[in-house]
């Protein structure tokens, strides 16, 4: 997700709309709007369609206002799947079957037991993940492994919130074994993490395939550090008090360190070769080593920036270099910041933008992805907009198609009223499938949809002539660049 919560207020999120969907040459006018300027058949004051080169797949509501979350598309070609978290009454996540991109449709829904005791947000965030294992009869036959040869198990992580005097508020996530889609009746939830010492759940998180064979979960906490869980521990049941291998701190001692860390990204940096950890919290944006997951080591911040109390979304650049930083509250714009005087040693913390961007200034952009040279975003009230950080010092935008299709400032107001005033409310969560450029956005009110982009068919950092460094995982062979590991990662 990426969202910043408070359980007093609940600023919990974003979401809404839920009307059509129409024809992607249809433009709209810049929010608030007048009715004077809407063109024939358009709701006055709502921004409608998209840019010319934009083109909508497909789109599939999900039960209305505020119960769409985050989302995740796997990436191996032998799974068309993608997963959306859902809040509300629907505390849980919902299957999505990409086998037919002309009839994409639900697949599946798990909701957590007893749903109508549970108060709070209910799911967030979700990450796929994949584990090699034993192979049982029928995964022999069906992959023709060789008796004794591993067998890829895929897994999917829930992150669920559910507050203080709820049922299941200890509980951070869920574990699914999803190994069997498209047949749902193999679905099966084999691990729960759960975080007794700091109630609440868990809001964001990040599966990763580290330099060291192992693949982990980072996950925020309710408190001033991020917990990370090894994965195979968890999936394979071995006491539960050794899953979680490590943490990573808020490093800034001060009075509003206990909030912790909102959202983060980990990745390989080959030209270091270090497994970095970009975190957005308490103070601004920090970046770590994490090559040995249980030293963390402070590489650089960013502090002390004119109109940045906390970070909300931090991701780099392939080359690790540039990064996009969001921070939560109306009327801010993304800022791009260079790391390097940092990295280098040349500034104690920085401070100082190099570019920032808005798609509408009396709005709020939400998450993002980077797949250098574009910037996918998630833009709450203005949908899906899409970005070029070719010059850091000056995004442009090259795409947009309005996802939200609601009246301005009518956004989650917190638990338990929900609606509200603020512009908190559209497009939530966004994704990209590397390998055919498909474009996923789950929109908190009017549910998930899929598009394709003009000239954008895949990516590939090395065609770009970068690093291929995205969220995206190579979990067979590890971080491009890493010495792979011998014999056994670790524990």
């Amino acid at each position: 997700m990426r969202l910043t919560i408070s359980w007093t207020t609940l600023a919990a999120g974003c979401a809404v709309g839920a009307l059509l969907a129409s024809p992607p040459t249809v433009l709209s006018q810049a929010a608030p709007g007048s009715a004077t300027d809407a063109a024939p058949g358009i709701l006055p004051g709502v921004k409608m369609g998209g840019s010319p080169n934009l083109h909508l797949i497909s789109h599939i509501p999900l039960g209305g206002f505020f119960r769409v979350m985050d989302n995740e598309i796997e990436q191996d070609p032998t799974r068309p799947y993608a997963y959306t978290s859902q809040s509300r009454d629907r505390p849980g996540f919902t299957i999505i079957d990409l086998h037919n991109l002309d009839s994409i449709k639900v697949l599946y829904h798990w909701s957590i037991e007893n749903p109508s005791l549970h108060l709070g947000l209910g799911g967030m965030d979700g990450k796929y993940f994949k584990i090699n294992g034993p192979c049982d009869a029928s995964a022999r036959k069906q992959d023709k492994h060789e008796s004794g040869a591993p067998c890829a198990h895929y897994y999917y992580a829930q992150s669920l919130q559910f507050s203080q005097g709820s049922p299941d508020a200890d509980l951070g996530a869920v574990i699914a074994d999803v190994t069997g889609l498209p047949d749902t009746t193999k679905i099966k939830i084999v691990a729960r993490l759960h975080v007794p010492e700091r109630p609440g759940g868990i809001h964001n998180m990040f599966a990763y395939r580290h330099s060291d064979g192992h693949v982990y979960l980072f996950t925020t906490t309710v408190g001033p550090s991020v917990y990370v869980w090894d994965l195979n521990k968890v999936v394979t049941g071995k006491d539960s008090a050794s899953w979680k291998v490590g943490e990573v701190p808020v490093p800034e001692q001060t009075a509003i360190r206990r909030s912790g860390y909102h959202d983060f990204y980990v990745g390989y940096d080959p030209a270091t070769h270090q497994d970095k950890y970009y975190g957005a919290g308490a103070g601004g944006y920090y970046v770590y080593d994490v090559s040995t997951i249980a030293q963390p080591k402070l590489l650089t911040s960013i502090t002390g920036s004119a109109g940045i109390t906390g970070g909300h979304t931090f991701t780099p650049d392939p080359t690790g270099r540039y990064a996009i930083a969001e921070t939560e509250y109306q009327y801010a714009p993304i800022r791009v910041f260079d790391l390097e005087p940092g990295l280098q040693g040349k500034v104690q913390t920085v401070n100082r933008p190099i570019g920032a961007w808005n798609p509408d200034w009396h709005d709020l952009v939400h998450n993002h992805e980077v797949r250098w040279p574009f910037v996918f975003s998630s833009a709450y009230e203005d949908g899906l907009q899409i970005f070029s950080m070719y010059d850091p010092t000056h995004p442009v935008t090259v795409g947009w198609y309005y996802t939200c299709q609601c009246t301005h400032e009518r956004g989650v107001g917190g638990v338990p009223l929900w609606e509200g005033t603020s512009v908190m409310q559209g497009a939530f969560g966004i994704d990209i499938r590397n390998r055919d450029g498909l474009i996923m956005i789950s929109d908190s009110n009017t549910g998930v949809w899929f598009f394709r982009m003009d000239g954008f068919n895949s990516w590939n950092g090395h065609d770009w002539g970068m690093p291929n460094v995205s969220s995206v995982q190579d979990y067979e062979h590890g971080p491009e660049g890493a010495t792979t590991p011998t014999g056994r990662p670790a524990a």
